[in-house]
């Protein structure tokens, strides 16, 4: 790999030849031993809540069980049950510490001299929470990203976070095979399995069936550095947390590995803890923790599910705004009844899905695997 390539870039080709052979073109694709769904009205699709949604969904049915069978093959007990009960209830409990507001101020001025914020507020430093003992909603019902980006639809972040996790364990399978390495399977599955713990709270549904908007935090989405402050409020071990830290870079030269040294430092800021302290960087405070450990790199390199995701959601939706308007009576894409029938559509179908459809056999055969889903008007 050159030192020059990017995240973007980074195995674009061979996660697009993966993704595209991952789909048979059947939608909506079926869990096992259970029958796909018959097509609702658009009616009560527009009625359905995005928890209902998602938990109508086969696909998201099966990959949350997946999930929850990789959490169960964790072998630290004690990590074992902090993963479940993250699943279970990803409360920000970070915002604990940060509802008083002299501490808020205080980490906001910490931050702000660090340039880790972007306009940010010391009210609106963290995304609305009422309860941070409390989930803003369920790990199943979240979207995967931002509305306009990757798995952008209820119960994508269960869909996103399977095919990394699936993506992970056959890269850490190969480094095992190939190399004879030794690897912390634990370590592997945690840091991508909590790599995007915090989209729940980022990403809430509003009521016209978008998803809370994100804003950038230390160079990043902030879900990102939200989910790693998180994990250090929880007391994920240190090499877990670094490792969960990698996902959206790698330290393989100076450059990228100040992105995550940056994300890490944010992170302990917020968590108020001493990344040096807590074995989260090295000695200088400028480095990860030497030597480099390899499981950074794996979880690094599972999380590139969105390369061809994101892209292919952007296609799809685009077309299935044309169908809403020539087969559903839908003129406004922009309109609550357009999200609500595309967040429905996607949840079954899935983005990859149908764009698998669309890209293989054109805008007949997409209409017609929609209508699978959702009944033409």
């Amino acid at each position: 790999m050159e030192s020059g390539l990017d995240r973007r870039k980074f195995l674009a080709l061979g996660a697009a030849a993966c993704g595209m052979l991952a789909f048979t073109g059947a939608v909506p694709r079926k869990a096992a031993g259970q029958t796909p769904p018959q097509p609702i009205a658009l009616e009560a699709c527009l009625a359905l809540t995005p928890l209902a949604m998602a938990d109508s969904s086969a696909v998201v049915d099966r990959d949350w069980k997946y999930l929850l069978e990789v959490a169960a093959s964790i072998k630290d007990p004690a990590v074992r049950q902090k993963v479940q009960a993250i699943l279970d209830n990803p409360a920000p409990t970070l915002a604990d510490r940060l509802a008083d507001p002299k501490t808020r101020a205080a980490v906001h001025a910490e931050l702000a001299a660090k340039g880790f914020l972007k306009g940010q507020t010391v009210t609106g430093l963290l995304p609305p929470v009422a309860d941070p003992s409390k989930t803003v909603q369920p790990f199943r019902s979240a979207p995967g990203s931002g509305y306009t980006s990757h798995h952008a639809f209820p119960g994508g972040l269960v869909v996103h976070t399977a095919g990394n996790m699936r993506n992970t364990l056959g890269i850490y399978d190969g480094y095992v095979k190939n190399y004879g390495l030794t690897l912390d399977r634990d370590t592997t599955v945690v840091a991508q399995m909590l790599h995007d713990l915090h989209k729940p709270w980022v990403f809430a549904w509003a009521d016209d069936g978008t998803s809370r908007q994100e804003q950038t935090l230390a160079g990043t989405g902030e879900h990102h550095v939200l989910s790693v402050a998180e994990a250090i409020v929880r007391g994920l071990p240190p090499q877990m947390v670094v490792a969960q830290a990698c996902a959206h870079n790698h330290p393989g030269d100076a450059k990228d590995e100040a992105d995550v040294v940056g994300w890490i430092t944010a992170a302990s800021i917020l968590a108020g803890v001493d990344p040096v302290k807590a074995e989260l960087l090295g000695p200088d405070g400028k480095t990860l923790p030497l030597p480099r450990r390899m499981e950074g790199f794996v979880c690094h390199l599972g999380d590139h599910d969105w390369v061809l995701t994101g892209p292919a959601g952007k296609w799809t939706t685009v077309a299935l705004g044309e169908l809403a308007k020539e087969r559903y009576g839908i003129a406004d894409t922009n309109s609550k009844a357009f999200n609500q029938f595309r967040n429905y559509v996607f949840a079954h179908g899935t983005m990859m899905g149908l764009y698998a459809v669309y890209s293989a056999s054109g805008k007949k055969a997409l209409a017609d695997a929609v209508a699978a889903i959702v009944k033409p008007v």
